[in-house]
């Protein structure tokens, strides 16, 4: 199976985030850890079996991706950029990244247009990132109230606002993970007849909501119970763990009972 996984606040946490004191840190940035996993996810990691394949998913930049270390040595394909890069054993594909440019360019003007708008936005606190032509992200002190100006003023037809925290981003909807996870689940079919038969997705956010519609079975935290739009059979975790313990084990029962060593 492959097993797309949404990173902050899925696989690693914060160091805002309190997930007990067994812990490790997975990532340094300037000198300081911000990210945290338990020692009990990085235990389970290490025990996936080769029938899963897991493709971080996740909207941080490739630069960003990576600062993490999850301590299983590099993993073989991850999708960045909100899945609008492809990596693969760590160098970027040129063919997908093309192509995820292509889709971009239809709200080009979009963009333009929301970058037009942040820049007499009052609330914004950062500087407008174009992320690889891809898609748009600042700061705001307000995000609430700047993302309701993007969304009255642009054409949601093309473009998604959405916001974390602080952050304000605009996306072409041809770019979510959704798209990204149909697009893998060919690539990979394409080259390695074995993968892509069944298509396993976790996320805990607004972002994830069209990749876990897409894959064919979905993983999401307790907070997210009664979210719209999160499809009404996804698996939601009871919260009696940290989130990506209960995925990892329940993602590693169903891999042992498909390659048969399960009871």
């Amino acid at each position: 199976m492959i097993l797309h996984l949404d990173l902050d606040n899925t696989l690693i946490y914060s160091v805002r985030r309190e997930i007990g004191e067994r812990k490790k840190c997975v990532e340094y940035y300037q000198g300081r850890c911000v990210s945290y996993m338990t020692e009990r996810t990085a235990e389970l990691l290490k025990k996936l079996p080769e029938s899963v394949l897991p493709v971080p998913t996740t909207t941080r930049t490739t630069e960003q991706y990576g600062r993490i270390d999850l301590g299983i040595g590099p993993l073989r394909y991850a999708l960045v950029c909100n899945g609008g890069v492809l990596l693969a054993d760590g160098a970027k594909d040129v063919d997908w990244y093309e192509e995820s440019l292509r889709l971009a360019a239809v709200s080009a003007e979009e963009r333009g247009l929301a970058r037009r708008i942040l820049s007499e936005d009052a609330d914004r606190t950062f500087e407008i990132r174009d992320v690889g032509g891809l898609f748009l992200f600042t700061k705001s002190a307000n995000p609430e109230k700047t993302a309701c100006v993007l969304r009255e003023k642009l054409d949601s037809g093309l473009v998604d606002v959405a916001t974390n925290g602080a952050k304000v981003y605009v996306v072409p909807v041809n770019l979510d993970k959704g798209t990204a996870v149909r697009r893998f689940r060919r690539w990979i079919a394409a080259r390695d007849f074995r993968r892509g038969e069944r298509v396993f997705a976790a996320g805990d956010s607004i972002f994830d909501l069209s990749m876990l519609r897409e894959a064919d079975m979905a993983f999401a935290p307790r907070e997210m119970a009664g979210m719209p739009g999160l499809r009404e059979d996804a698996v939601v975790m009871d919260g009696t763990h940290v989130f990506s313990e209960d995925l990892l084990e329940f993602v590693l029962k169903r891999a042992e009972w498909q390659d048969g060593k399960g009871e």
